[in-house]
């Protein structure tokens, strides 16, 4: 089972929901006021949106809603938990994921489609892909210039946690990084949006391929 969670404010849960369902992946949305996940929960996805508006930071509030103990705990036992934009955003916040989020370098709200390299696949939200290729996943941020110090950077390349890397920065973010995992491997953040590219229709649909990643966990 995948829960998708759903904040005040959040307004991608519903495109994680479809996306899953074309890989016939069972999903349930879960209120953010709840204090626990579904028992059979293998996957907890963290959807992009604005939660609580944004106010103070993003993510800073959604932080502290209930739902977000039982995710903690959830990881600290080793289940997956995937964060995607305003997602990713509350992860860091949570201290589940190393770094922190700034506004973007030019103030600006950036929503485009944007080229990708794969950093490391030796996890499994990319695992189906090869460490340099080049992928195609849409933007939609203004918080998106991930930061952490230069130890902290040091310590993401040493243990292989950086994800992936824009081709051409957007955002400001330090070393071009666009996505990253904790140490343990189960917990993701990017701040691309997989969800919306997920049929050909619509552009592309290699979106499915990095969640397909997660599907023999369930």
């Amino acid at each position: 089972m995948i829960a998708i969670l759903q904040f005040l404010g959040t307004n991608c849960e519903y495109d994680v929901e479809y996306a899953f369902s074309l890989l016939d992946a069972p999903t349930t949305i879960v209120w953010h006021k709840e204090t626990s996940l579904p028992k059979d929960t293998k996957l907890v996805v963290i959807p992009g949106g604005f939660s609580y508006g944004d106010y103070l930071r993003s993510g800073a509030i959604a932080r502290f809603s209930p739902i977000m103990k039982a995710v903690i705990e959830f990881a600290d036992k080793g289940g997956y938990v995937l964060g995607i934009c305003n997602g990713f955003q509350i992860l860091l916040e949570s201290g589940l994921l190393p770094g922190a989020m700034k506004r973007n370098e030019n103030l600006h709200f950036i929503s485009k489609d944007s080229n990708l390299k794969v950093i490391h696949n030796d996890n499994v939200f990319l695992s189906k892909f090869l460490p340099g290729e080049i992928v195609k996943i849409p933007i939609a941020h203004a918080d998106g210039n991930y930061y952490i110090d230069d130890k902290g950077l040091e310590e993401l390349r040493e243990n292989h946690q950086i994800l992936l890397e824009y081709v051409e920065n957007p955002n400001g973010s330090v070393s071009n990084i666009a996505g990253v995992c904790n140490k343990q491997k189960n917990v993701f953040g990017l701040m691309p949006h997989p969800e919306r590219a997920i049929e050909k229709t619509l552009g592309q649909d290699i979106g499915l391929k990095m969640l397909e990643g997660f599907v023999r966990v369930l």
